[in-house]
């Protein structure tokens, strides 16, 4: 093999093409002509063969014959439009007879572009190379819009959800529970004189604790449970479809597992740090529970920190709680 060889089996597709055309003869020559500029290729033969292809490969660009048996081509856009995975891949539709009132239908319809036949290799690379363009770029910006979407829900110092997911989250929760009288646990922890370690030894040690604790607590966790950062040194946790006495022997497990062996400071010093815990559970509103919640961390923090005060809230209001338990 030369220096100037191409070795095909190594070449990077540009892009996953689909074509669409019931002439064997345009197929073989479009899929010819797109293979030489490195382009992958997937054929249909008909409309509905077209839409099992996209619904399968997914592909970058669709190249549409509009007269095809089975389903013509504005029948399968239509069908792709109506698919959130399937509507923003780009169709060029080909044809050999686009008047005016064609071209506005398949815009219309939502397609790319079109291309008429008999076609010039040239302009079909061109036109396929346009459309892929636009689908990277849109895969791009859809990429980027979900990092920004996961930032704008993640505690940055945590990696935790943050408040605003947090809040999103109860209230959906608490609409479940509502809705099929299923109840659902809320706990606030809280860390014990947290105060105290930021004035000692700083607030990066202070935010290392932060960090050590929220993932000593994640892993105490049920899969279908969510915690997440507060504010501050508080933090919350979800806990669906959760009674009274479940949701009482998960804030034991997490205050435990917080208790449960120290932290290092910057300067080595080993710190052992401890939560107190505050749960509510039943079927009400997120705000009677999150008060509820609140007031038994309260009553922990009182009754001398490092410890778990469960309240169960009966009704679907403010009625006060029923039941009480301190661990």
């Amino acid at each position: 093999m030369t220096d100037d060889t191409v070795d095909a089996e190594n070449i990077v597709p540009v892009a996953r093409v689909l074509i669409a055309e019931d002439s064997l003869v345009i197929r073989r020559l479009l899929r010819r002509q797109l293979e030489e500029h490195g382009y992958e290729v997937i054929e249909a033969v008909d409309g509905e063969d077209a839409l099992r292809g996209v619904t399968e490969h997914e592909p970058d660009v669709v190249l549409l014959d509009v007269e095809m048996p089975k389903l013509n081509g504005h029948g399968v856009l239509t069908a792709m439009q109506l698919d959130k995975n399937l509507a923003a891949i780009p169709v060029v539709f080909i044809t050999a007879r686009a008047t005016t009132e064609d071209v506005v239908e398949g815009l219309r319809l939502g397609a790319h572009d079109y291309l008429r036949k008999p076609f010039e290799p040239a302009e079909l690379v061109a036109r396929v190379s346009a459309a892929a363009r636009v689908k990277r770029l849109q895969d791009a910006l859809r990429r980027t819009n979900l990092e920004l979407e996961a930032v704008s829900r993640t505690d940055v110092l945590t990696g935790l959800p943050n408040r605003r997911h947090l809040i999103e989250h109860l209230s959906l929760e608490s609409g479940v529970a509502r809705r099929h009288d299923i109840p659902f646990s809320l706990l606030i922890v809280d860390v014990d004189h947290f105060k105290k370690i930021n004035d000692r030894f700083g607030h990066d040690t202070g935010d290392r604790v932060l960090e050590a604790i929220a993932h000593r607590m994640a892993d105490a966790m049920r899969a279908e449970d969510m915690i997440g950062r507060w504010g501050g040194e508080e933090f919350l946790v979800i806990a669906p479809a959760t009674g009274f006495d479940d949701a009482a022997s998960l804030g034991e497990r997490i205050r435990a597992c917080v208790a449960d062996g120290s932290i290092a400071a910057g300067d080595g010093t080993r710190i052992m740090v401890t939560v107190s815990v505050g749960c509510a559970s039943g079927v009400t509103t997120t705000d009677a529970m999150l008060h509820q919640a609140d007031a038994a961390l309260y009553d922990a923090k009182e009754g001398g920190r490092n410890r778990v005060v469960s309240v169960e809230v009966v009704g679907h209001d403010d009625d006060p709680a029923a039941h009480r338990s301190v661990s």
